[in-house]
């Protein structure tokens, strides 16, 4: 087997894991992962993301949307959303790039982050509906907030100043994380976008930056000196990355 002569691009990668590939280039793209070990080990890392995905969530995809979580006469739209989202690109990655973070450890990371980047997506769609009681303590209290949470979680945790991008701390909560208490928060825009940032301890060193996507909500997720971050919102990656580089600069001269 030998490489194609024509270079494999991350798209289609990202195709050949969700069979959308052409058939006439799959036999490329596998001569290529067979030649290059580090893409061959991504793809590994993605299918591994998904099968959780997949066994998490397909058999809730067509329950009906619970009473409860009807926020005054506003219904969540149907569980259906995730078929689609689980059948096409559940999970695609991006390494650094415009975020500019080069990747430590990265192979111990899929399975550390699965469960981590699953409960913050849980999370982040769980509130980020909410009218009346989207967090426990308001923004207004941030120093409290931030206090509480770090006495909570047994490590420094803050609240990062994201005005910059156009977003306001609404407020913040303590969540149950994979690996012990979590801190969670939620930033609004003028316009009503939000988006949510979970922090729970992790059991990996620090690693690259990465992107999932399950329909209408993206998240990226790194860690730093035992500490994971998943900042979840819209799928827009561009607009994921402006917010995620400034809650990284800042969670990083804090210390973690």
């Amino acid at each position: 087997m030998t490489d194609p002569k024509i270079a494999v691009t991350e798209d289609e990668l990202h195709a050949y894991i969700d069979d959308e590939l052409p058939a006439e280039r799959r036999g490329d793209v596998e001569a290529w992962l067979a030649t290059h070990p580090d893409d061959a080990e991504r793809v590994r890392s993605w299918r591994a993301m998904a099968d959780a995905l997949h066994a998490r969530y397909d058999r809730v995809a067509h329950e009906a949307v619970p009473k409860r979580l009807e926020v005054e006469g506003l219904a969540r739209q149907p569980r259906k959303w995730m078929v689609g989202a689980i059948a096409a690109a559940l999970v695609a990655f991006i390494a650094g790039g415009a975020v500019g973070w080069m990747a430590h450890g990265a192979a111990a990371a899929p399975s550390a982050f699965q469960t981590l980047t699953l409960d913050a997506l849980d999370a982040h769609r769980l509130y980020v509906v909410e009218v009346r009681h989207p967090v426990e303590v308001a923004g207004s209290e941030r120093s409290h907030l931030q206090q509480w949470l770090s006495k909570r979680c047994g490590y420094n945790v803050r609240a990062p100043e994201l005005d910059g991008t156009g977003l306001k701390l609404v407020g913040g909560r303590l969540l149950p994380g994979p690996q012990g208490p979590a801190a969670f928060f939620m930033y609004e825009s003028p316009s009503g976008e939000r988006f949510t940032l979970y922090i729970s301890r992790a059991e990996t060193g620090s690693t690259q930056m990465r992107y999932a996507a399950r329909e209408r909500d993206g998240a990226l997720f790194w860690a730093d000196h035992g500490v994971g971050y998943v900042l979840s919102g819209p799928t827009d990656k561009d607009r994921l990355n402006q917010v995620a580089r400034l809650v990284y600069d800042q969670t990083e001269k804090a210390g973690g």
